[in-house]
């Protein structure tokens, strides 16, 4: 089996300070060795309408600025912090990405060309988004499938087919909640987007919320070829992600069993492997 990804989603857990994102970074990459470093890029302007832009934020304990907008614009990184942020990756050994909230975020971030961009499941749907995607970059296209319906993850593969660039998307399944209760991770959604999709596109991913790592474990054995997790460095920081993300430890410990399980699951080369023979000779009771 192949080793799947994992994508440590930093997102905006880096509170807006570049020393901390540098930090997630390093430690994500060197310590916990996951293979995708993500954040996120978003335009509130554009992302939010007038009411949503001023009004309070819904949890003001967790709130960066007086309205709901100014706390977006506070968490907000410029396009030449992510080149810089670009840069640490590829310094640190891992691989940038970001998710893109909007058509201009799409705009500022494809020209960093990382090797894979992410569609979040609150705009999988806009497809403005995803035919400029389609038409100007030619890396992978991830898509989560939260709060979407099968009709509407037809349409959408659908229209990565009609673009000729289904081969290069990787779908999701993901429950958006934060955190997630075990009993609605419903990982058997892999199974059934495997089944539907498996021959569209080019592979399958997992993105959780929920607590621990077992979850994520058993998703590569139901076939996720990426596993991707919000990732902190507190998850008692002020920030509504942070509860729902993992520390560097919990990081480094869901990266090294993906590693290890990924390798376990494959089926003997031979009837009797090298480590079995020697065994065999010694014990094995053989009716002569």
């Amino acid at each position: 089996m192949k080793k799947p990804k994992v994508v440590a989603e930093v997102g905006c857990n880096h509170k807006g300070d570049m020393a901390i994102a540098k930090e997630l970074i390093m430690v994500g990459a060197t310590f916990c060795k996951a293979d995708v470093i993500k954040f996120q890029k978003r335009h509130p302007r554009e992302l939010l309408t007038e009411e949503q832009y001023n009004a309070p934020h819904p949890n003001p304990m967790h709130a960066y600025g007086d309205t709901y907008g100014a706390h977006r614009e506070f968490l907000e990184l410029t396009v030449d912090q992510h080149r810089t942020l670009k840069s640490w990756c590829e310094e640190f050994g891992a691989e940038y990405s970001a998710s893109v909230w909007d058509l201009t975020s799409a705009r500022e971030i494809v020209p960093l060309q990382p090797a894979l961009l992410k569609i979040p499941s609150a705009c999988n749907l806009h497809f403005p988004i995803l035919a400029y995607l389609c038409e100007n970059y030619g890396g992978e296209i991830h898509v989560s499938f939260g709060m979407t319906t099968r009709e509407e993850e037809e349409k959408i593969v659908g229209f990565f087919e009609q673009k000729g660039r289904a081969k290069d998307v990787v779908i999701y399944s993901c429950t958006s909640g934060y955190p997630v209760a075990f009993e609605e991770i419903c990982l058997l959604e892999i199974t059934r987007l495997k089944e539907m999709f498996g021959d569209k596109v080019k592979s399958l991913g997992f993105s959780g919320h929920h607590l621990g790592i077992a979850a994520d474990i058993a998703a590569i054995t139901l076939g996720a070829a990426w596993v991707e997790r919000h990732f902190t460095l507190d998850r008692t920081w002020k920030g509504t992600d942070h509860a729902a993300s993992l520390e560097p430890d919990g990081m480094r410990r869901l990266c090294r069993d993906i590693k290890h399980v990924s390798a376990a699951l494959e089926y003997k080369k031979t009837e009797l492997l090298e480590v079995e023979k020697v065994q065999r000779d010694k014990l094995k009771w053989i009716t002569r």
